[in-house]
């Protein structure tokens, strides 16, 4: 049988069905003659028609082609990219709705994949829905039927650079900027040998990291630094790995006497530095509100031994070890403890023992792993959680652990086994805005004795 055999041509006319729900990307879902149909862009309880664009064995795939009958919730699109460009999924569905999507989406992984339910849902956590993005990594590509230069992020499904000229979830500085920067990166000698830009957006100025494959000249170097001076950018070349990242000016003497980059924690009067590549939250605003509810679910006190896990920087630990005792902070990159450490030092904080681990890894032997030492205890792990962890973590005894997550799916998996395996109860749980108009899910959780 040849290929073109194998496969049956797809029905070019348009099918009307209804929509069922939304999966967690934000799909409409659909149910075709008994088969599961994802639509993209279509809504919960619309009336639709779809072309089909994939068919496989268990479900099939299809694009929309009409809207018959519009939810309630569907609003218009703030960016003339949306549905073209692959940064964003939700535009199309009112901001408060997104949430209590996204809160279903926790509540459905708690119970389907952790078999467990919170007590208490907390009221979510919300804040601006455009500008927000501090961090991102954009494309670079120069395309030649355009002559000129792609800079953003890429086409939905497809490996091509979506063709922008702002992007309305980027910090402005940034975001209304994507049309400058493909053009100072055309001047360059190598301007085909720039694949991405790294964005760090502090307080005080952004950083752009430009990664590069070949060598620049000093006319390249000094086109970059000037355009930097213009738009208030700090630049950064980036030639090989992450540890080849250095910054680009003639200004500064030293390394010592470039301005750092830094975000401010208002309410703990704490100012946090940090490199243009190292780990910060996106969305600057939730972070600080972020903050308060984790200090508010720890109940914290000055007689309190808190073991934190995945420190990071010590966006978390500075403003606890101003409430407890002493704060052990482990995370598992060297440099984000040195930089944890320095952080500590320059805000007059002196409770903080810091360490370097692996967490992934077998944790036996450790030193700072004392059984019923910690009071408490908090977790921000990446996305594929911190199973490893658990048992360590009820070992020490801590009678409330706080768990900040950023997917739903590996937060039930880590529920279950601390209900189950480790007599926690699930108290509260909750979901926090840090990525509106996208389908990243931000959530946080209490676990009791």
């Amino acid at each position: 049988m040849s290929p073109k055999q194998r496969y049956k041509k797809l029905d070019p006319n348009p099918v009307q069905t209804t929509i069922e729900s939304l999966t967690h990307e934000g799909k409409g879902v659909a149910r075709v003659d008994g088969k599961t149909v994802f639509i993209d862009d279509a809504l919960a309880g619309e009336v639709v028609e779809f072309i089909y664009t994939r068919k496989k064995r268990d479900f099939d795939e299809g694009r929309l082609h009409r809207i018959m009958l519009p939810s309630k919730q569907r609003v218009e699109p703030a960016c003339a990219h949306f549905g073209i460009c692959g940064g964003c999924r939700l535009q199309h569905l009112d901001a408060a709705e997104q949430l209590r999507v996204k809160e279903n989406v926790l509540l459905d992984n708690l119970r389907r994949v952790g078999k467990v339910e919170a007590e208490t849902i907390l009221l979510p956590l919300s804040g601006r829905k455009w500008g927000y993005r501090r961090k991102a990594r954009l494309g670079v590509r120069y395309v030649h039927k355009k002559k000129r230069v792609l800079v953003g992020f890429r086409e939905r499904g497809s490996s091509f650079l979506a063709d922008l000229d702002s992007c309305k979830v980027l910090h402005p500085s940034v975001g209304e900027k994507l049309t400058h920067l493909g053009e100072v990166i055309h001047k360059l000698s190598i301007y085909q040998q720039i694949p991405q830009i790294e964005v760090a957006v502090a307080d005080n100025t952004t950083a752009l990291i430009f990664r590069h494959l070949d060598a620049l000249t000093e006319a390249d170097k000094n086109i970059l630094i000037e355009f930097g001076k213009t738009h208030n950018f700090q630049i950064y070349l980036q030639p090989k790995g992450p540890d080849t990242i250095s910054l680009l000016s003639s200004e500064w003497e030293t390394e010592q006497d470039k301005p750092g980059l830094y975000y401010e924690l208002r309410d703990q009067n704490l100012k946090v530095h940090f490199e243009p590549a190292d780990f910060t939250q996106v969305n600057h605003d939730i972070n600080i509100k972020m903050v308060k509810r984790t200090l508010e679910l720890l109940r914290l006190d000055k007689n309190d031994i808190l073991l934190e896990l995945f420190c990071g920087l010590g966006n978390f630990t500075l403003p606890m070890a101003q409430q407890a005792k002493q704060i052990i902070a482990v995370e598992g990159n060297a440099g984000l403890i040195l930089r944890a450490r320095e952080n500590a030092i320059a805000n007059g904080i002196d409770n903080v023992e810091y360490h370097v681990a692996n967490l992934m890894e077998n944790l036996d032997n450790m030193p700072w792993l004392k059984k019923d030492t910690y009071h408490k205890v908090l977790l921000d792990p990446p996305r594929s959680g911190a199973k490893e962890a658990l048992p360590y973590i009820a070992a020490t005894g801590a009678a409330r652990i706080v768990y900040v997550s950023c997917h739903p799916g590996t937060l039930a998996r880590d529920a279950a086994e601390l209900v189950h395996e480790h007599g926690y109860h699930l108290r509260a749980a909750g979901v926090m805005d840090m990525f509106p108009h996208t389908a990243h899910i931000e959530s946080i959780a209490l676990f009791e004795k």
